[in-house]
Formats: C-alpha cells, sequence, structure tokens
C-alpha cells in the first residue's frame, strides 16, 4: 500500500517537477546575410508613360493656397540643379469652369513627364529646398496649409496617338 501512495505522490508531483526544470538554453540568432541596400520607393504620384495629366480636386475655399503652391512650384523646379527636379517644371496648370463634386477642379498637364519620376506637388517643391529652409516654421506651416487644400487627385498616363491628333 505504500508503494502505491509514494508512486501516487511521484505521479502527482511530476508536472510540477517538469515545469521546475531550468528553462532550455536558447540558440544563438541564426546568421542573416548582409543588408541589402534600400530600393527606391515607387513614386506616390508617378506617370508610366512621357506624358501626364493630374485632374486635381481642391476644396473650395482653399483655391488659393493650392494656386499659391502651383505658382511657387514652377520657378522652384526651374531653379533646381538636380536635372530630373528641372525636367518636371514643363507642366501646364488649368482651372475648369467645372467643379468635380463639390470642389473646384485644376488640370496639370506634364507633357513631357518623366516615367518613375515623384509628381506629388508637395514632394517636389520640398526637394527644391534646403535643410534650413525645409525647417523654416514659416515653411512648415505653408506645407500644412497647402496640404490642407486638396480633397482629391486623379492620374492620367497620355500616350500620343497616330497623326499627332
Amino acid at each position: 500500500m505504500r508503494r502505491v501512495i509514494v508512486s501516487a505522490l511521484a505521479l502527482a508531483f511530476l508536472p510540477a517537477a517538469a515545469f521546475a526544470q531550468d528553462p532550455p538554453t536558447q540558440q544563438p540568432p541564426a546568421q542573416t546575410a548582409p543588408a541589402t541596400p534600400a530600393q527606391p520607393t515607387a513614386p506616390k504620384i508617378g506617370f508610366k508613360t512621357t506624358a501626364g495629366m493630374l485632374l486635381v480636386q481642391v476644396k473650395p475655399d482653399q483655391t488659393a493656397a493650392f494656386e499659391e503652391l502651383m505658382s511657387k512650384l514652377k520657378p522652384a523646379l526651374e531653379a533646381a540643379t538636380d536635372p530630373a527636379l528641372k525636367a518636371q517644371a514643363s507642366f501646364k496648370v488649368y482651372k475648369s469652369a467645372e467643379g468635380s463634386q463639390g470642389n473646384a477642379l485644376y488640370v496639370v498637364v506634364f507633357d513631357p513627364a518623366t516615367p518613375g519620376s515623384e509628381y506629388n506637388f508637395l514632394d517636389m517643391f520640398n526637394k527644391t529646398l534646403t535643410p534650413e529652409q525645409q525647417r523654416d516654421p514659416t515653411m512648415v506651416e505653408n506645407f500644412k496649409r497647402w496640404a490642407g487644400a486638396f480633397a482629391g487627385m486623379n492620374i492620367l498616363n497620355l500616350s500620343p496617338v497616330s497623326g499627332g491628333m
């Protein structure tokens, strides 16, 4: 009988003994391959063709902010030292007489456009600024105001048709 009680107690305490053991030693982390260079990110707003159009919806009470941004963007791009940015200065902005979903509608035509380049207006403008200009409180406020003007945007990739129509 004593043997049965001792065996029963041993079985009862077996789980406790198992959990009381030292935790298994952890394996050292596996060696990883050297980091690969960061791949360029795809543009937020980009064209896949050599001409493109942006249909920009601007909040009706923010048209002055959008037009201010566009009036500053073109000269900033033209003065850029980066040839890729300079090439993006070839755009025209039109305001449509018709709105879109209660917003003002602007048409921005890039011809030529550079496929794979970033055509986000704020990013383009930011690339023309020095680090000091980017930190300037007035510029920071301008960027907030300009960003708040947008209500929506559609991208159109354009291809010429035969006959140059």
